[in-house]
């Protein structure tokens, strides 16, 4: 072997030994800061915080009661996936009691010159209230109420009826989320009456736009 090929080999060799070193200073690299971000995790939830997406309800069974399918569905899926409390059929089998209704309606936005419409307001609510089996209060009757506006024209009028279908969807998927994160505000199933939530009505409404 020649003089030439043993340096070659040597710079290979060394080439390979600095990659390898690179790699590994790398890896530890990584294996820190993922031991850096499970140990802040960990002293988060010691500290009482919670990640994003969990909640600590104080029921573990909740019934749903006068809900309608895509909101039974959506509360379901929220309440079961981000924290350890389960949706069950019966009230017998649960320790708390959602009973939720749900309202839509129309009111008129905005007119042309002529008195025509030329916006809506579509307006839905969703009203609940949480109590236990017995029927003792655990949150009071409260209303998430939410709108939003639509343009409108008689030639498109097919179309603006599927439109709204897709705002109520829209409205009805708001309001469940944020029902899920005021289901969390109640600490106790057995509360005093100071501890009791206060029931939320909705804001005032915007007076209607000048003509």
């Amino acid at each position: 072997m020649t003089c030439w090929h043993i340096t070659c080999w040597r710079r290979r060799a060394i080439d390979v030994s600095h990659a390898a070193a690179v790699l590994n200073q790398g890896v530890q690299v990584i294996r820190r800061s993922f031991l850096l971000l499970a140990g802040s995790a960990l002293m988060l939830s010691a500290c009482g915080f919670q990640l994003r997406g969990e909640q600590n309800y104080a029921f573990k069974r909740l019934a749903v009661v006068g809900a309608s399918a895509p909101v039974t569905a959506r509360l379901t899926r929220m309440v079961e996936g981000g924290s350890d409390s389960v949706v069950v059929d019966s009230t017998a089998n649960a320790d708390a009691v959602l009973r939720v209704t749900e309202s839509r309606s129309f009111s008129t936005l905005t007119l042309n010159s002529l008195g025509v419409v030329e916006e809506y307001q579509v307006n839905y609510s969703l009203n609940y209230a949480l109590t236990a089996p017995d029927g003792s209060p655990l949150i009071q009757p409260s209303t998430i109420a939410l709108n939003r506006a639509m343009t409108y024209s008689d030639q498109y009028s097919t179309a603006k009826v599927s439109e709204s279908e897709l705002l109520y969807a829209d409205m009805q998927n708001d309001a469940v989320d944020q029902l899920t994160r005021r289901l969390a505000v109640l600490k106790t199933l057995h509360p005093t009456p100071a501890q009791v939530v206060p029931g939320v009505a909705p804001r005032a409404p915007l007076p209607p736009p000048p003509l």
